[in-house]
């Protein structure tokens, strides 16, 4: 007969797994439950395929990929023999139906119970309806005594009833692993999911979620639990690899969590911040770049982005170019410099005068009797492009490449010029917000930065008119709106999907509007070919916003 336990320790894991590192996210499992066996836990709760590392999109296609997860779960599960904790691990496999987005509960050297999530996410940056077949809904797992219900991410987010399910069929605490990435707010929004649950189940629910950067998308850890009372009993850190140990004792109306540590949740810019600067480490680390080369204009965009890469990186393994042209002026000179020595990174300057020419030369007998121009300036950027190109071919130096969402929304940006590049960290950041994380990052140090503290970004670099500086007295707003205007449109637009009637209700002008609305149905060519960047708006390009090319609406 099993004794009912009066006492559960279970530590929660918010780990960094690679995709497709099987053998190298079974020895973080292994490493996170050593660490809770130090802690005293008897049960490790990991997060939604840590064993695959989450998404793992297409690589669940492959049997020999799904053969190698389930061979890791099983070595888990032979180590969990030793007596120690038993542990909660998701990890995509091959059932009689299909391929399943699954969990496993693990105990006594063996695997007590697979789980396999009912509710497929098929939105946004989800695709898992294309991969995956729906499971059964679950009955509670008895763990040592403990009827455990696991609910798998979507499942606590839709009203399916899959836990109030739980609930009825004798579930006492839920569990629930997961996948949850980040955009501006999500964790107020994830805290008033999971209040829901539990007031209709009447059971504490513990939220343990992923952490690190995957491509595009940021996992914020940030993993909490709310008791029945709707209390919250503890919140772990956002951004920050950890792993807490939550103490639950039987009482006579249930189970409930011991109060543990509330951490601090940082917000707004810090939030933005931080973000971009974990999804940038990662994406160069897991993909095995050595240092990173961007091009510094002495303009905000490569401003932030290169201090960016020195906080996410050393600034040891960050090298800056100015690439000067007759219109670059003497202020951007000395902007660019001081950026570079206040980040202490490596900085280069290369004039492409003569690369520029030279083209222009090849090109004069073809363009003889046209008028100077778009494609005169967009000269210059490609230049630019190849010679940092150049740079990375010969050093193995990833490319940075610095477009803001306010530009790449209206196609403000040159293909094969300031668009080359391996990954953008700003890519989701509106012109303004871009402005703000700056002005915010001269103010402090973020947790985890690598750079310096105090004024990385020269102030007159924030309050000078932006400029490309193609030719002589160019300005932004020359040819765009003012950025508050136009980014507030392309919020409207994208973010919002408003029909340009509700857009013009808001005070902005017809014809501005619609203008801009056809900016960015037209620079939807350039948006596919562009690199990948950190996801931080709640509708980024790419996965959440996915509009054909050919497209001929416009909301008249």
């Amino acid at each position: 007969m099993i004794q009912t336990p009066e006492t559960l320790r279970i530590a929660v894991a918010q780990f960094n797994p690679v995709v497709g590192d099987v053998a190298g996210n079974l020895e973080k499992a292994r490493l996170a439950r050593e660490q809770a066996a130090q802690l005293g836990a008897d049960l490790l709760l990991l997060s939604e395929l840590f064993i695959s590392g989450y998404p793992p999109e297409d690589l669940v296609l492959k049997p020999a990929f799904l053969k190698a997860c389930k061979a890791a779960v099983d070595a888990l599960a032979q180590d969990s023999a030793d007596g120690g904790p038993g542990v909660i691990v998701g990890f995509p496999r091959q059932g009689e139906k299909g391929r399943h987005n699954s969990v496993a509960i693990i105990d006594g050297g063996r695997i007590l119970a697979l789980r396999d999530k009912i509710d497929l996410p098929n939105y946004g940056e989800f695709d898992e309806k294309r991969v995956f077949v729906e499971g059964e809904m679950p009955g509670p797992v008895n763990f040592r005594g403990v009827r455990l219900g696991v609910p798998i991410c979507e499942e606590i987010w839709n009203d399916l009833g899959v836990c109030e399910t739980l609930a009825e069929s004798g579930a006492e605490i839920l569990l629930v692993p997961n996948g949850s990435p980040y955009y501006r707010g999500k964790l107020e929004v994830r805290h008033q999911v999971v209040l829901r649950q539990v007031i209709e189940s009447g059971l504490p629910l513990l939220f343990a979620n992923q952490l690190g950067g995957q491509d595009e998308l940021v996992f914020d850890g940030a993993s909490f639990c709310f008791n029945a009372d709707k209390t919250l009993a503890f919140q772990m850190p956002q951004f920050e690899e950890a792993i807490r140990l939550s103490t639950w004792t039987r009482q006579g109306d249930g189970w409930r969590c011991e109060q543990g540590e509330i951490a601090a949740i940082p917000e707004g810019e810090e939030a933005d911040y931080r973000a971009c600067m974990l999804g940038f480490r990662d994406y160069v680390n897991k993909n095995g770049f050595k240092s990173v080369v961007l091009g510094l204009s002495g303009g905000i965009d490569s401003a932030i982005c290169a201090a960016l890469a020195v906080d996410a990186l050393g600034h040891e393994r960050v090298r800056t170019i100015m690439l000067p042209y007759h219109y670059t002026s003497e202020e951007s000179f000395k902007d660019a410099a001081d950026c570079a020595n206040a980040l202490g990174c490596h900085y280069d300057i290369v004039p492409i005068a003569g690369p520029v020419e030279g083209f222009l030369s090849s090109l004069g007998e073809m363009f003889e009797g046209t008028e100077s121009g778009i494609t005169e300036e967009n000269l210059q950027s490609r230049t630019r492009g190849t010679i940092l190109m150049a740079v990375s071919n010969k050093f193995g130096s990833m490319v940075v490449t610095t477009g803001n969402k306010s530009e790449m929304s209206v196609g403000y940006a040159t293909l094969y010029g300031d668009m080359n590049g391996g990954f953008n960290p700003i890519k989701d950041l509106y012109k303004m917000q871009v402005y703000a994380i700056s002005e915010w990052r001269n103010a402090h140090v973020p947790a985890g930065a690598l750079g310096p503290a105090g004024e990385v970004i020269p102030a007159n670099i924030i309050s000078k008119a932006p400029s490309a500086e193609l030719r002589p007295d160019q300005k932004d707003q020359d040819s765009l709106p003012p950025y508050p205007v136009l980014d507030d449109i392309l919020e409207c637009l994208v973010e919002k999907e408003m029909s340009v009637e509700d857009i013009v209700a808001r005070g902005h002008d017809t014809a501005t509007v619609h203008r801009v609305e056809h900016l960015l149905y037209l620079a939807e060519y350039k948006r596919r070919q562009s690199a990948p960047g950190v996801k931080i708006t709640k509708k980024n390009f790419g996965r959440d916003r996915r509009y054909p090319i050919t497209n001929r609406f416009r909301d008249r």
